[in-house]
């Protein structure tokens, strides 16, 4: 029998969408569009408002969210056309936020992210495709190594994780 060990402690701080805009895209979101809750039958949808998954019966909602035109509205900087936005589920009410769980929010073992980084411009600078590994140790593994790498290069104001298959923004990791 082989035993798992736990996930350490992420490195890196990562953010979910902040309590003031999830109250904002709780009404409308950032395309427009009139929040719609529903009840999740299945579960499983990657929460970004407490970066963990839903379980069945949660009520959420799917929203448009361009998380780096809001960061920039925050810093005073114009990402032109990086400013993109994209779906999101959120929980329908306010939830507390991330519970403190060690690791990084969905890395789940076998998945495929995308490493975005942006200079304090909101200019992107590049981007590494990563696949996450077989184990969750790995997954954790594989986050921090390209999220070091990242903030390596003094440019990098912040990074965007993103899951590959979808595109979809799934956290915001902000330089030290």
């Amino acid at each position: 029998m082989t035993t798992r060990s736990a996930p350490r402690p992420a490195l890196h701080a990562v953010r979910p969408v902040a309590p003031a805009a999830l109250a904002g895209l709780r009404v409308r979101d950032d395309a427009g569009r009139p929040c719609l809750p529903y009840e999740d039958p299945e579960g499983g949808a990657p929460l970004r408002c407490c970066l963990r998954r839903s379980r069945p019966g949660e009520r959420i909602a799917l929203v448009s969210y361009a998380p780096l035109r809001r960061w920039a509205a925050e810093t005073g900087v114009d990402p032109g056309a990086y400013g993109e936005q994209g779906p999101v589920f959120i929980h329908a009410a306010d939830c507390g936020g991330p519970a403190g769980a060690p690791g990084y929010p969905f890395a789940d073992p076998g998945a495929l992210r995308t490493v975005r980084r942006y200079d304090a411009g909101g200019r992107i600078l590049g981007g590494r495709a990563l696949s996450l590994g077989a184990a969750a140790e790995e997954a954790d593994a594989v986050l921090e190594e390209a999220l070091a790498e990242a903030f390596a290069d003094p440019e990098v104001a912040l990074v965007h994780v993103r899951a590959t298959e979808f595109g979809c923004f799934l956290f915001e990791v902000r330089r030290p």
